[in-house]
């Protein structure tokens, strides 16, 4: 696959990107829904309408500048509220609200995936359908898994602290709770320093490798 420059990479991004965040928002509040909170519901949240879950720092400028600046993207969507005492099992609950946004974006990597593969068996007979599809599909697969080993990580106010929290036993939750304020401070922190990106590019490439088109991927992302 020919190397793309980066008004091509962001303009083969930026659908992935869309749906990774309007969809993982959305997860979030239909599994708050179905365990009893219809705070997101009422709100509007549980749509794939991308308008509804932009934050025009986090998703638009914040992107576009780590883009433009550092080659890479890197950016957050407007936190879908959920009121943990509308729900039936709050602790229980609240880690299943949680790893649903994970969740779908683990969906949404198998089928870009998918993509890529549909792509790769059009490419000799129709390019022009299977090189949109190949692109798009990889870029689909790596921000999804990024997304969904970043948001698992954790450390509040992430998904994974979320289900760290709900394990944990209750005096220990409480203590940990407090850190959240803190939590974007303790990421920027390991995202300036390098070390966000030495952990969690090992466990997103092992990731990626374990899906279909992974050869393709790596090839466009990491080589």
């Amino acid at each position: 696959m020919q190397a793309l420059n980066h008004l091509q990479l962001l303009a083969v991004l930026a659908i992935p990107v869309l749906f990774a965040i309007t969809v993982h928002e959305a997860a979030h509040g239909w599994v708050a829904n179905r365990l009893g909170d219809k705070t997101a519901f009422m709100l509007g949240r549980v749509t794939f309408n991308p308008i509804r879950h932009v934050d025009l720092v986090g998703t638009l400028l914040v992107p576009i500048a780590t883009f433009m600046l550092a080659g890479f993207l890197f950016g957050w969507a407007k936190p879908v509220p959920v009121d943990w005492r509308n729900l039936r099992h709050p602790r229980r609950d609240m880690a299943l609200v949680a790893i649903a946004g994970p969740g779908a974006n683990l969906i949404m990597a198998i089928f870009w995936a998918l993509a890529i593969q549909a792509g790769l068996m059009l490419f000799h007979s129709s390019q022009w359908v299977a090189l949109p599809l190949i692109y798009t599909g990889a870029a689909g697969v790596l921000i999804n898994v990024f997304l969904m080993v970043l948001n698992l990580v954790p450390l509040l106010p992430l998904d994974g602290g979320r289900v760290l929290n709900a394990l944990l036993p209750p005096r220990l939750a409480y203590y940990f709770s407090r850190l959240e304020p803190f939590g974007l401070i303790i990421l920027l922190a390991l995202l300036v320093t390098g070390l966000l990106g030495s952990i969690l590019l090992p466990i997103v490439i092992s990731m990626v490798e374990l899906l279909p088109g992974s050869g393709v991927v790596k090839e466009l992302f990491f080589v």
